[in-house]
């Protein structure tokens, strides 16, 4: 069968994830400009400590983008919007005040927009809700900020207005309110201040798989194998390519085991490339096939988690654990680019 990625409510979910990326960019080039252009101590370090949160935000979004593995760009009036706000931004003939009014608007709009994406996951598939999982912590902080940007608002404008500082308990109000909403939103939402880990990062791909697999055995439909299907080959197919380039590789030389690993990559492969052969119309055949694949990933999952983290761990520093996750997502966007557009012919 033809493996494509073509369901228009996946597709719709990864161009709302595009313009979050753009949008996260936008936020992270207002707040330079607006740090800059203050002159009050107290407010350019809020303003800072929105912009370490928002460059840790970033990297969490194109994390959960290459967990989803649907690439799309963003929609041309998102774009058209973001010049706009760029204009505002090097405008000289607005003040301090207008521009972080601004400013919150585009981080309202990306707040609204990752509580979107995370109620339209939770719609259309579980495996979307594992993909997209992480984006929880963005969405945490894009709430927080809103709260922290009103109070920012309320300062300026009595600065604007009468020259004067604010009330000294607008700091404590605020914080008072974030902690409120992190109380509330403490049982729905996660959040971390640490970067995924490569172990974390290969565990999010396994947990997506189960999901994958089960929606396949759940369902009858097969226009719905099919599509289902068609994430798991594509989400198999570039996990191992990356995980090999990048992980084993790495691993090696702490891992006796680690062709064993190779191996049972070489068979998942094959079974992929003949269960995309087969017709999901024989849903009773082809759904048998799918569950020869499913045993073989899982004695491989139980495998490297059980077998090759505790190697990673013992063997690789903190900081040595993050550049193989970086290099890990670098490698697995790039070879969903190429097989993507190779779909796409």
């Amino acid at each position: 069968m033809s493996v494509t990625l073509e369901d228009s409510k996946r597709t719709a979910i990864a161009v709302k994830l595009a313009d979050m990326k753009a949008t996260q960019n936008l936020l992270i080039a207002n707040e330079k400009a607006l740090i800059e252009a203050c002159s009050d101590r107290e407010i350019s370090n809020r303003l800072e400590g929105l912009l370490k949160d928002d460059e840790k935000n970033l990297g969490i979004i194109d994390t959960v983008i290459v967990q989803y593995g649907i690439k799309a760009e963003p929609k041309p009036t998102v774009q058209k919007g973001i010049e706009e706000v760029e204009k505002i931004m090097q405008s000289s003939e607005l003040s301090l005040f207008e521009k972080v009014a601004a400013h919150e608007l585009v981080k309202h709009t990306q707040a609204t927009a990752g509580l979107l994406v995370h109620k339209a996951g939770q719609v259309v598939g579980a495996d979307i809700g594992v993909a997209i999982a992480p984006l929880n912590a963005v969405n945490f902080d894009n709430r927080a900020h809103e709260e922290q940007l009103r109070g920012l608002l309320e300062s300026l404008s009595t600065i604007e207005l009468t020259g004067m500082p604010s009330d000294s308990g607008l700091w404590s109000r605020v914080q008072d309110t974030i902690a409120a909403l992190s109380a509330v939103a403490g049982s729905v939402l996660s959040r971390s201040d640490n970067e995924i880990s490569i172990c974390d990062l290969i565990r999010l791909d396994h947990t997506k798989v189960n999901s994958l697999f089960a929606q396949i055995k759940g369902t009858k439909d097969p226009q719905k194998i099919s599509e289902y299907f068609g994430q798991l080959y594509f989400d198999l197919s570039a996990h191992s390519e990356a995980v090999e380039q990048v992980v084993y590789s790495a691993v090696r030389p702490y891992f006796n085991d680690i062709q064993a690993l190779y191996d049972e990559q070489t068979e998942i492969k094959q079974m992929l490339e003949e269960i995309k052969a087969m017709n999901p119309e024989d849903t009773v055949e082809f759904k048998a096939a799918v569950e020869r694949l499913m045993v073989a990933v899982t004695v491989h999952v139980k495998e490297e988690e059980a077998d090759m983290f505790p190697r990673i761990q013992e063997s690789f520093g903190d900081e040595q654990q993050k550049t193989l996750a970086t290099e890990f997502k670098t490698a697995k966007s790039q070879i969903q680019d190429k097989r993507l557009e190779l779909a796409s012919h």
